[in-house]
């Protein structure tokens, strides 16, 4: 293992919570990485004006005491699934989206579940999960749906909008492909359906998809050489990209999305697309921020 590399996985105590570390066990020991575990709460022990309570002693120790029984059931569950991973346990006084973004500047991949409570809860779901995705310096996957099998033959679901900026998730959807030796399949969709037909008229339907096709093959290019071994399969479809990844995430172990997410403002959303699977998909999510 390599001790400078890390895969990070927010931790609550709840259940969505123990399905993100058995997805991220494996993950770690494809990528030779130490597993880490972090939970995260706004606890302190000083007394707060206007809110006595919240900084009383046993208030703070309770919280402690939570957050520890949260790390140690996820570590036994990192443990059973393989008691040969390197495994670090991190309780951090902050708000837990900042806290996980801060730890993602470290990390090789964070993963976080779909859902959760307490204390971590706020950056499991939700808008603010959304933030996390794409404020944080390296890829994060949202757990959602059931647990891969370690023998699954289930496809990596790649999304390529036709820019440059989505070169990043290309690399990270062809690795992930590659490490469980399963297909690819790189979706891309072209012009959504339009409501005004007298504006339907004027688009050339056939040299708009011949365009798509080639635009995909080029974003393509190079990638097929580089990993011989992974099948590939173009998948271009007009219409909605969040309805057509949706669909594949339906038959796939893993769908792969990039965002821009840097700016102060941008960096706290993503796009339609991001936040339709990261809310509906039937598989795991990475959303993999594009290079700055």
């Amino acid at each position: 293992m390599n001790a400078h590399k890390t895969v990070v996985v927010g931790v609550d105590g709840s259940a969505e919570a123990l399905r993100a570390v058995r997805w991220a066990v494996p993950e770690a020991r494809r990528r030779r990485a130490t597993l880490r575990l972090v939970t995260a709460s706004t606890w302190t022990d000083y007394r707060l004006v206007g809110w006595p309570g919240l900084g009383s002693a046993p208030y703070g120790e309770y919280l402690r005491a939570a957050g520890e029984r949260g790390l140690a059931a996820a570590a036994a569950v990192a443990t059973e699934l393989d008691p040969d991973l390197p495994v670090e346990r991190e309780l951090v006084v902050g708000f837990p989206g900042a806290v996980l973004v801060e730890q993602s500047t470290t990390a090789e991949l964070l993963v976080i579940g779909d859902r959760g409570r307490g204390r971590i809860s706020s950056a499991l779901a939700g808008s603010v999960a959304i933030g996390v995705a794409a404020s944080a310096a390296c890829p994060v996957v949202v757990v959602r749906g059931a647990q891969p099998g370690a023998d699954d033959t289930r496809p990596v679901v790649l999304g390529i909008d036709g820019t440059p900026l989505s070169e990043a998730a290309i690399a990270f959807a062809f690795e992930a492909a590659a490490a469980r030796r399963v297909p690819l399949v790189a979706v891309h969709t072209w012009l959504e359906e339009l409501n005004d037909p007298a504006l339907a008229d004027l688009v050339d339907w056939q040299s708009a998809a011949v365009q798509a096709e080639e635009l995909l093959a080029e974003r393509l290019a190079g990638w097929g050489e580089k990993y011989p071994d992974v099948p590939v399969q173009r998948l271009v479809a007009h219409g909605s990209a969040g309805h057509a990844l949706l669909d594949q995430a339906a038959r796939a172990q893993l769908v792969v999305v990039g965002t821009r997410g840097h700016g102060e403002i941008a960096g706290l959303l993503l796009d339609s697309v991001s936040n339709a699977l990261v809310h509906g998909a039937a598989c795991p999510v990475a959303i993999v921020r594009a290079a700055a």
